[in-house]
């Protein structure tokens, strides 16, 4: 697992949380889904929190992800 997976994990992550969530419990997710490969994946384990931030400004660039501006404060929201 790499950095650039992330934007697609997110993406799903959300998606069976029922299109929108929290950072908190979609990291909750994540951590849950992803543990093993999580901890083999190099120095990403030290960063994916930081990094799963990123993937959604990557998901909100391509239009998968709806902007901060029109989501309610604190939730992400997939289109």
């Amino acid at each position: 697992m790499t950095r650039y997976d992330l934007p697609d994990i997110l993406y799903k992550a959300i998606k069976d949380m029922g299109g929108q969530t929290n950072i908190i419990d979609v990291c909750k997710y994540v951590w849950e889904k992803y543990k093993t490969d999580l901890q083999h994946s190099g120095d990403l384990f030290y960063s994916w929190q930081y990094d799963i931030r990123w993937a959604a400004t990557e998901l909100r660039k391509s239009g998968r992800m709806k902007a901060a501006e029109i989501s309610p404060r604190g939730i992400w929201e997939i289109v």
